[in-house]
């Protein structure tokens, strides 16, 4: 039994890794100017969620390479005088530290794999203190389904939230998959926004 475990785990991380690659490189051949249109769609579109305007403290992710681009809904968080919390990578542990950013210009350096962070002095906020999270990753489903980078980083850090905190994608269109190979350690969404599809669309589990 233990090697068919060993073997049908082997074949879900190959199949990750396929659709990781097949994905990543469909949202690399998005041109400059049509990343920034959908940017700009999609976050028209979070920053009209009733769960976002409700919320007072959010946990975001400063965008990498081809990521939709979160920069104008960090600064919306800022702006509107709600709490905004980014990601530092604790290697040592293998978990990231939620930490709250005032100035989006001073307070990030580069961290691992140069994708930027809160720098050591912002102060470390409990992952209880959230209450909009936005998630990011490499592909999803419909029904809710995460598949990301393969650290196992937001895995981690979903399974200890409460589980009534909005947990929301944004992502393009072309990151919505019909399905993924799912592990018993993969969290689900509960929300996803994309450039044409409907804000207000949410998931049955929720």
């Amino acid at each position: 039994m233990r090697n068919a475990d060993s073997a049908s785990e082997e074949t879900r991380r190959s199949a990750k890794k396929a659709l990781r690659a097949s994905v990543i490189a469909r949202r690399d051949a998005l041109d400059a100017e049509t990343r920034r249109r959908d940017s700009q769609a999609i976050t028209a579109k979070l920053l009209t969620l009733p769960e976002y305007r409700a919320s007072g403290v959010v946990c975001a992710y400063a965008s990498f390479g081809s990521e939709f681009d979160s920069a104008a809904f960090c600064s919306d968080v800022v702006a509107s005088g709600k709490r905004l919390l980014l990601p530092r990578i604790n290697r040592a542990a293998r978990m990231l530290e939620l930490r709250e950013v005032k100035n989006l210009g001073g307070d990030l350096v580069a961290g691992v794999w140069g994708i930027r962070e809160p720098a050591e002095r912002c102060p470390v906020v409990p992952r209880s203190a959230v209450e909009f999270l936005l998630v990011p990753g490499v592909a999803f489903t419909a029904t809710g389904e995460r598949l990301g980078y393969g650290g196992g980083f937001y895995d981690r850090l979903l399974s200890g939230l409460n589980a009534k905190t909005p947990r929301v994608v944004a992502a393009f269109s072309l990151q919505v998959v019909d399905s993924i190979p799912t592990g018993p350690n993969d969290q689900r969404v509960h929300l996803i926004v994309t450039e044409n599809r409907p804000a207000d669309g949410r998931l049955d589990e929720r």
